[in-house]
């Protein structure tokens, strides 16, 4: 029986969304303008890269020939073979938004029913009414914060304040996000955990996709840093995902990295959650190593979008793209004669774009593994066709809008 890995680069957008410019985008282009970036030495780093993007493994596999069926340009410097070794293509995002629970949601055959409830931009950002019951419901001293915000800006503006008085720090974004960040030590870690708890229903009727705790750690004379021990809670996806299907179906389901928060642990099976894209993609390896027949192992790689996308780090981003390269070959090894891999994005996240948010973007659909005859899959006008594929190669049933293409 075959075995699937699913691995989603977190905002590795290929560009060329048709209504981008609805969300303020028109030309965001992930893919595309790091690798220019990197053919004219705009994102050569001393001790970290240097020259073209170096993504061999991906350009053989049919990167470049995906960009070029978005935007309608190859990838600058990127070879470009006459006869990829993979299936590739582009996928579509219908559901409205560019925020990470949409795209996975859609990935796993389940587009956003609704739209996204977001907190405007003013002073304050939150509902008057809506801090008064947090405040009231977590026996809190007050908030800090109250606006949109970068959140390793706001820690440095604000985190002093917050160790003095007891008051987490509540921000967000253009998407539809509540972050509340606090100190690890002074405030607590399960404490903050426990806030964000607290926080999620009440955000509930205003229609927000995740809250999510970000808890930091050091001194007002140090400085203050972010830690690993981020965690996403979420409004539950719609019925009907692939991981739904597999559960009920009693196979087996691995998910790494964020994928459990994402998906609000429905479903989710086991779940592994290592920090860093390098620590989740050799836990993916490792869980793929022993997975049974008929099993997927769905993983995250989010280090693109928080670590170098929000922080528009166009060499940070080239370096994490030729990480990821030059580990592809181990995904091969492990494949058996009729695993498949699929690599894909949820959102784009263009480095050199205005802004520090999400772009949108289509995304790159790659897959590969002995079975999988190699050629082009098009243009897929739903992410929903990367899970309904899935799931018709694991042989479960269909469902949602979603039209498989054959590996075969």
């Amino acid at each position: 029986m075959p075995r699937a890995l699913l691995i989603v680069l977190d905002s590795v957008g290929a560009g060329g969304a048709p209504d981008a410019a609805a969300f303020g985008d028109e030309g965001a282009n992930t893919l595309g303008h790091i690798a220019a970036a990197c053919a004219s030495g705009e994102a050569d780093r001393q001790g970290l890269r240097r020259g073209p993007l170096a993504i061999p493994n991906l350009a053989r596999l049919g990167l470049s020939q995906a960009c070029e069926l978005s935007t309608g340009r190859p990838l600058a410097g990127v070879a470009r073979p006459d006869e990829p070794a993979g299936q590739w293509g582009v996928a579509r995002e219908t559901s409205i938004g560019k925020d990470t629970p949409s795209g996975h949601w859609e990935i796993a055959g389940r587009p956003v029913p609704f739209a996204w409830g977001y907190f405007p931009n003013t002073r304050p950002a939150f509902p008057p009414e809506l801090v008064a019951k947090i405040v009231a419901a977590a026996k809190l001293p007050g908030i800090l914060g109250d606006r949109h915000a970068s959140g390793t800006a706001i820690i440095e503006e604000l985190g002093a304040e917050h160790v003095a008085s007891g008051k987490p720090i509540l921000y967000t974004s253009v998407d539809s996000v509540l972050q509340i960040a606090a100190h690890e030590e002074t405030f607590g870690l399960e404490r903050l955990y426990e806030l964000c708890r607290i926080v999620r229903p009440l955000v509930d009727p205003l229609r927000i996709g995740r809250v999510i705790a970000r808890p930091f750690v050091g001194t007002p004379d140090g400085g203050f840093t972010r830690t690993g021990n981020r965690k996403d809670f979420a409004i539950p996806p719609p019925e009907g995902t692939i991981l739904d299907r597999l559960d009920d179906a009693g196979r087996a389901v691995v998910t790494v990295g964020k994928i459990g928060d994402i998906f609000a642990h429905r479903h989710t099976g086991r779940e592994i959650k290592p920090h860093g894209n390098d620590a989740v993609l050799t836990a993916t390896l490792e869980a793929f190593r022993t997975l049974p027949d008929g099993g997927l192992v769905f993983s995250n790689l989010v280090d693109f979008d928080t670590e170098y996308g929000h922080r528009r780090d166009v060499a940070g981003y080239a370096a994490a793209i030729e990480a990821f390269d030059r580990r592809v070959p181990e995904i091969e090894a492990l494949l058996g004669p009729a695993d498949v891999a699929v690599v894909t994005a949820d959102h784009g996240n263009d480095p050199t774009w205005r802004g520090t948010d999400h772009t949108r973007e289509q995304v790159p659909v790659l897959a590969f593994g002995p079975v999988v005859a190699p050629g082009s899959i098009g243009l897929r006008t739903t992410f929903a066709d990367i899970g309904e594929t899935l799931a018709a190669h694991l042989g479960v049933p269909g469902s949602g809008p979603g039209r498989p293409w054959s590996f075969i």
